[in-house]
């Protein structure tokens, strides 16, 4: 499935749309995390937040590609 995005006659790649819907998955899956307290057991909160983001980016791609 792979077709341009139209975003008001700018023609987008669709790794755009798997990228945006990624971070908003990544930004809710975040303030759960967040709110929960899962953070104090992570070393490394930004290493953690960037692999957790290529992730939910990669299982994005797969569904769309399965």
């Amino acid at each position: 499935m792979i077709k341009e995005i139209d975003l008001f006659g700018v023609f987008l790649p669709p790794m755009f749309g798997y990228a945006a819907a990624a971070a908003l998955i990544w930004l809710v899956l975040r303030k759960c995390l967040a709110w929960s307290g899962a953070y104090r057991l992570v070393w490394h909160p930004a290493l953690f937040n960037t692999a957790l983001y290529i992730l939910i980016l990669s299982v994005c791609v797969t569904f769309v590609f399965r």
